[in-house]
């Protein structure tokens, strides 16, 4: 295997996924809004995979994640493409009704180019994370640890622990993910 893609989601259930956007339209809502998010992301990912010989994606699911805050899930699923012999691994989130097949390629051509990409959202956080095999070896998960998971430093805080690795991260287009209700107004007809 080359290259991996993991798209890291939660289980478009009612209760159970979007709990920021289900506090104003409710839980079937939301959920239904998940699922539109999550399909939109499996077609991007299967799209950009048959553009790769040798690429791999995979669908982690709620539980599936395994136990612990998102960092440690994402190191968790990070270093299991790596162990499984990808070169490259980049983690996407189905937040982003917008997603393309060009920025998932342009992640992975980031990462020729330095150990870690990001995609900053503009909340704060980031949509997409990457790292190459030998970034993901060398960080052994300090680029996840301490970090305020849901906040508004999320990404700065991330950029802090790339700089304490002597890293200069490549750095995707900014894009508005959906979690709350003003984050649909421009994807009114997409969702």
């Amino acid at each position: 295997m080359s290259l991996a893609l993991i798209v890291l989601a939660r289980q478009p259930s009612p209760g159970r996924c979007k709990r920021r956007l289900a506090a104003t339209i409710g839980d079937q809502s939301a959920a239904r809004i998940q699922q539109r998010l999550l399909a939109h992301t499996v077609a991007v990912a299967r799209q950009w995979q048959h553009t790769q010989a040798g690429a791999v994606v995979s669908l982690c699911l709620g539980h599936h994640q395994g136990s612990g805050g998102l960092g440690l899930r994402m190191q968790r699923q990070l270093g299991r493409a790596v162990r499984a012999g990808a070169r490259a691994a980049v983690l996407v989130g189905s937040d982003l009704p917008g997603l393309s097949v060009q920025q998932i390629q342009q992640a992975f051509s980031a990462l020729h180019h330095a150990p870690l990409v990001l995609g900053p959202a503009c909340d704060g956080g980031y949509w997409l994370v990457g790292l190459t095999a030998a970034g993901q070896r060398q960080q052994r998960g300090r680029l996840f640890s301490g970090i305020g998971w849901g906040g508004s430093e999320v990404l700065q805080q991330t950029l802090q622990r790339a700089a304490a690795l002597q890293w200069s991260p490549q750095l995707l287009r900014w894009q508005s993910d959906l979690d709350r209700i003003d984050d649909m107004a421009p994807w009114h007809g997409a969702a």
